[in-house]
C-alpha cells in the first residue's frame, strides 16, 4: 500500500513539478496544485496536516462522483470540498500502481497544454 513517500516520489518524477514547503506534501505544476496533504479541520481544534490522506485534483464533478461511488474505501470527501473537483485519498488503501495513475492523471489535468508533451518525452517513462 502507498504512503506519503510514494506520493512525493511519483509527483517529483513528473516534468515541471514544484514542491511547495508545507508540514506535509504539496505539489504543483504551473502554479496549480494537483496533490497535497489533507489539512483536516476539526471545530475548536487547530488544523492538522494528514500525510496519510492526500487531496487529489480530479477535474470535474462527474469524475469526483464516479470515484466516490466506485471506490468508497479509497476515496472520500468532506463538506468543505463540496462543489470543488477534489477528493481525499486514503493512501494506505491504494496500491502504488494505482497511485501512479492517479497522480499522473491529476498532473495532466493541471499542466498547460504547451508542457504536456514533456511527459511523453521523459525517458523515465512516468
Amino acid at each position: 500500500m502507498a504512503d506519503a513517500d510514494d506520493v512525493c516520489r511519483l509527483a517529483l518524477a513528473l516534468p515541471h513539478v514544484v514542491e511547495i514547503e508545507s508540514d506535509g506534501f504539496d505539489f504543483r505544476v504551473a502554479g496549480k496544485g494537483f496533490i497535497w496533504s489533507y489539512p483536516e479541520r476539526t471545530p475548536g481544534k487547530p488544523r492538522q496536516i494528514r500525510t496519510d490522506i492526500a487531496v487529489l485534483y480530479v477535474g470535474d464533478e462527474a469524475e469526483k462522483q464516479a470515484l466516490l461511488l466506485g471506490e468508497p474505501d479509497i476515496f472520500f470527501t468532506t463538506p468543505g470540498y463540496d462543489g470543488l473537483p477534489l477528493v481525499m485519498l486514503r493512501l494506505a488503501e491504494v496500491k502504488a500502481e494505482r497511485l501512479q495513475e492517479l497522480v499522473t492523471d491529476a498532473w495532466r489535468m493541471r499542466v498547460p497544454d504547451a508542457l504536456i508533451s514533456d511527459l511523453e518525452d521523459d525517458p523515465s517513462g512516468t
